[in-house]
C-alpha cells in the first residue's frame, strides 16, 4: 500500500489526506514511491513542514503528480543509521527562503503511522534520540565537572551536549562507544553545507565552531578518560562543531603520544578531508589507528563544487588514503549521499575505480544535510538524474567490492597491543 499525502497549514501544523497519494522526486521526476521503497518511520526520526513549498501529491485515479497549491509540503529528518533513498516532492514559491541543515526525506501518512523512503545501512543504536535520557546526561556532565574541572575541551563537550543535544559529545559523558575530540576552528574547505560555519549563504550554520585550540594535555584527558571507562572505545578528531583537524597537525600528534605513551587501548581515530597527506603521514607516525574522509562523490567537478577547498584536490585525498592503508590503519569513506547524483551509474562507477584503487575498508553512507535545491543548483542540475535508486548503488558497489564493510558511524578497530 503507498502512503497518504502527508502536508502542512501555513501554522505547521499537519495533516493526513486520504484522497491523495504521497509524492517523491528522484533528481528528475515527480513521482509515487515503489512499495519496495518505503518503510514506517524510523524510531527517533523528526518531522518538519517545508514553509513557501508546495507539495506534490499522486493522484490515486491518474497516477499522476499534481501540485497542491493551498497546502505547504512536509518532510522526514531520519533517525541516524538510516539513509534517504529518495526526496520530498515540492514546488517553491516567490518567498521561498534556504532550508536549514538538515537531510530531508519524503513523509507520507496511512492509519495514524508515518512512512518515508528509506534503508537502514547500520544496526548500531549510538545515536538514536530515543537512546538519550537528558537527565542522566545532565548527571553525567556534573560529574564530569568535578572530575575534570579545570579541562577547556571538557567545557566545549558539555556546550554540545547540553545545547546543541550533541549525540558524540553525550556518548562520552555517557561513557559508551564514540568520544569527540574537537580541536580546530578553522579550515581548509568552504564546504555549501557546513554545519559550523556559514557567511553570506542564506542560512545560519547548525551551530557554533569551537573557538579554541585545546591544549594537547586537555585532549588526552578526554580521551584516557573515554578509553578507561568503555569495552570497545573510539575517539575522534574532527566534528561537526570544528573545522579540518589536519590544519592542528602539530597538536594531534603530541596529543596521540599523550595517549599512547599511557594505554594502547581503543581506536584513534581522524574525520578529515584529507587535503594533506604529508600531515596525514605525520599523525600515523605518531599512533593515528582509524581515518574517516569525507567526500560526495569520487567526480573531480562536483566534488570541487561541493568543498570548495582553498589548497587541495580530489588527489590530495586519494594520496591521504593510500598513505593510511600503507600504515595498516583502517581507512572509511563518509560519503554524503544524495539521491539524483549518488545513484547515477556514471558516479557509482567512479566511486567503485575511487575505492578500489586506494583500498578503503568502509563506506559510511550518510544524509547530506543541505537544502535540496541549494545542493542541485550549486553542481548544476543537468548533473542530477533519476538513476538506479540508492539500494541498487549500494549493491552496485557491493558486487564490485564484496569485502568493502558498509556503516554509518566509525568503528572500534581493536587496540595497538593486539594489533
Amino acid at each position: 500500500m503507498i502512503p497518504h499525502l502527508l502536508y502542512a497549514d501555513e501554522k505547521g501544523e499537519l495533516f493526513e489526506d486520504p484522497t491523495f497519494l504521497m509524492a517523491v522526486f528522484d533528481g528528475t521526476q515527480v513521482r509515487v514511491p515503489r512499495e519496495d521503497e518505503i518503510i514506517a518511520l524510523p524510531e527517533g526520526s523528526d518531522v518538519f513542514y517545508l514553509p513557501d513549498r508546495h507539495p506534490f501529491a499522486i493522484n490515486p485515479f491518474s497516477m499522476g503528480p499534481e501540485l497542491l497549491v493551498h497546502h505547504q509540503a512536509a518532510s522526514a529528518f531520519l533517525s541516524p543509521a538510516f539513509v534517504r533513498t529518495l526526496l520530498p516532492a515540492y514546488k517553491k514559491t516567490d518567498n521561498t527562503q534556504a532550508l536549514p541543515l538538515y537531510a530531508y526525506a519524503p513523509i507520507g501518512g496511512m492509519d495514524g503511522r508515518f512512512y518515508t523512503t528509506a534503508i537502514r545501512i547500520d544496526p548500531s543504536e549510538r545515536q538514536n534520540p530515543v537512546k538519550f535520557d537528558l537527565k542522566r546526561v545532565r548527571k553525567m556532565v556534573r560529574r564530569m565537572e568535578r572530575r575534570l574541572p579545570e579541562n577547556g575541551l571538557v567545557k566545549h563537550l558539555e556546550h554540545c551536549a547540553l545545547i546543541y543535544q550533541c549525540r558524540a559529545a553525550q556518548n562520552f559523558f555517557l561513557r559508551r562507544e564514540e568520544a569527540p575530540l574537537p580541536t580546530s576552528p578553522s579550515c581548509n574547505a568552504r564546504c555549501v553545507g557546513c554545519l559550523s560555519e556559514q557567511k553570506d549563504s542564506g542560512f545560519v550554520a547548525s551551530h557554533n565552531r569551537i573557538s579554541i585550540v585545546p591544549p594537547a594535555y586537555d585532549i588526552a584527558e578526554v580521551a584516557l578518560t573515554h578509553i578507561e571507562h568503555v569495552d570497545r572505545p573510539v575517539v575522534s578528531f574532527g566534528q561537526g562543531c570544528e573545522g579540518e583537524p589536519l590544519l592542528q597537525t602539530d597538536r594531534l600528534i603530541e596529543a596521540i603520544r599523550l595517549i599512547r605513551k599511557q594505554t594502547p587501548r581503543g581506536t584513534i581515530n581522524i574525520n578529515t578531508n584529507a587535503s594533506r597527506p604529508e600531515s596525514v603521514k605525520k599523525l600515523c607516525d605518531a599512533g593515528l589507528d582509524s581515518m574517516r574522509m569525507t567526500m560526495n562523490c569520487a567526480d573531480k567537478r562536483m566534488f570541487d563544487l561541493y568543498f570548495r577547498g582553498t589548497d587541495y584536490s580530489i588527489e590530495d585525498v586519494r594520496k591521504s588514503g593510500k598513505i593510511i592503508k600503507a600504515y595498516k590503519g583502517f581507512l572509511s569513506v563518509n560519503l554524503l549521499v544524495f539521491p539524483g547524483l549518488t545513484d547515477r551509474k556514471t558516479q557509482v562507477e567512479k566511486l567503485i575505480d575511487f575505492l578500489g584503487d586506494v583500498g578503503v575498508d568502509m563506506i559510511q553512507w550518510r544524509n547530506l544535510n543541505l537544502d535540496p535545491d541549494i545542493y542541485m543548483e550549486t553542481l548544476g542540475r543537468d548533473n542530477f538524474a533519476a538513476g538506479m535508486g540508492i539500494a541498487k548503488a549500494i549493491d552496485m558497489v557491493k558486487q564490485a567490492l564484496p569485502m568493502i564493510r558498509f556503516g554509518y558511524f566509525n568503528p572500534y578497530t581493536g587496540s595497538r597491543a593486539g594489533m
